[in-house]
């Protein structure tokens, strides 16, 4: 199997909107996760032909020697630019040229824009294209695709979501993949989108959020730890935010006369670069680790999450009298549906997680859990699989 033969999701909501709503497609996500590949099969099949242009090659950055007179000779191609960020000027080209197709009655379709580094990428790519772009996100295979491809799960959880690594021969080489991976993150790119920080350290810290998958962040105790300052902690955290290798979920919080905890939770947005980092080759290796529930928790989230629809957002939820919610979704400033993560093949919920759902009125409870079937347990929660909630939360 190859990475073009596991389908991914988002290939179908690229193609819509660059067909049906916008001129331009910022599609962001970390190197190596597969938007080359989903690129170049939208190109290959593109109604009005399509052109590849990848920034990291010299030769296609001569032809934008001349960007405005080159590209406008491509109309009505699609253009997909790879690397975008290399060449941040583009941004300024890019707009007078979507307006002049726009004039002559070509709407939707003009360029698909690939990056690493999100907010950079937004703020370079607002300031010119204000109105004429979709921002979208590519992460890291989840479990409902790779059961589409027919990819064990376990598998998947232990090695991660990047093609590459998935895809290994061997644990042993998938290992190597992401270790290298890991490397060349902190010596190539961290030097060229944050050239002041030292790579050694964020590295070290990387691997201490590793640790520390799905823990509080406690921005004192890890500055300290690393001899930095908390402002600077706070930068490091937000690039590796930035080129979504980590994910900050957020606390709900609302006046409900209860003490609330504030900190965002912190994990390693792959699994396998957790257990990568950890030194886990195995999933042997993993189920005798104190990492086993909380990297189980963050895989099963960013499925989740890669699933909700537009209008919902994701929360956790904990009081300090022990009210907890791993994952609560929200849809028009309301908590819908709370989800409680346990790698137990007879899960239960807990007390905490059942006071948390009535503190906040929520009426759908799930506990995401190893297997597949639906049942119902206490506390009006219900036993469910990771991919069959997937589907559900895709369709709300």
């Amino acid at each position: 199997m190859t990475t073009a033969n596991i389908p991914r999701q988002i290939a179908k909501v690229v193609r819509q909107r660059l067909s049906q709503a916008s001129p331009a497609v910022v599609l962001l996500g970390p190197r190596q996760v597969g938007k080359t590949t989903l690129a170049r099969q939208i190109a290959a099949d593109w109604p009005q032909g399509a052109l590849y242009l990848d920034m990291e090659m010299p030769s296609d950055r001569q032809r934008l020697s001349d960007a405005e007179a080159y590209l406008r000779a491509q109309s009505p191609k699609l253009v997909v630019v790879d690397e975008i960020h290399r060449v941040p000027e583009l941004f300024a080209v890019l707009r007078g040229l979507i307006d002049e197709r726009r004039a002559s009655g070509q709407r939707f379709g003009h360029f698909l824009l690939l990056g690493s580094a999100s907010l950079d990428l937004m703020r370079q790519s607002s300031e010119s294209l204000a109105g004429r772009v979709a921002y979208l996100e590519m992460g890291a295979i989840t479990a409902d695709e790779a059961q589409a491809a027919q990819l064990p799960l376990d598998q998947l959880w232990s090695r991660g979501g990047f093609p590459d690594s998935t895809l290994a021969g061997s644990d042993a080489l998938s290992l190597m993949w992401r270790q290298d991976f890991i490397r060349s993150y902190l010596e190539r790119d961290v030097p060229m989108f944050a050239p002041r920080m030292p790579a050694q350290t964020l590295g070290r810290l990387w691997t201490m959020l590793a640790h520390q998958q799905g823990g509080l962040l406690n921005q004192a105790r890890l500055a300290a730890s690393l001899d930095v300052t908390a402002p600077t902690l706070t930068r490091y955290v937000d690039l590796l935010v930035d080129l979504q290798l980590v994910r900050r979920l957020m606390p709900w919080s609302v006046n409900l006369g209860k003490r609330l905890v504030k900190s965002p939770k912190v994990y390693v947005r792959d699994s396998g670069l957790v257990h990568a980092l950890l030194g886990l080759q195995t999933t042997d290796d993993l189920l005798g680790h104190p990492v086993l529930g909380a990297s189980f928790e963050g895989w099963v989230i960013e499925t989740l999450v890669q699933r909700l629809p537009a209008d919902a957002r994701a929360w956790f939820y904990r009081s300090h009298q022990g009210a907890e919610i791993d994952l609560l979704i929200e849809r028009g400033g309301r908590p819908q549906i709370a989800i409680e993560v346990k790698r137990s093949s007879a899960p239960s919920p807990g007390k905490g997680f059942a006071q948390a759902c009535d503190d906040l009125e929520v009426a759908q409870r799930w506990l995401v859990y190893p297997g597949t079937e639906r049942y119902p347990l206490r506390h009006g929660a219900q036993a469910i699989g990771v991919v069959e909630l997937a589907g559900l939360l895709g369709a709300l």
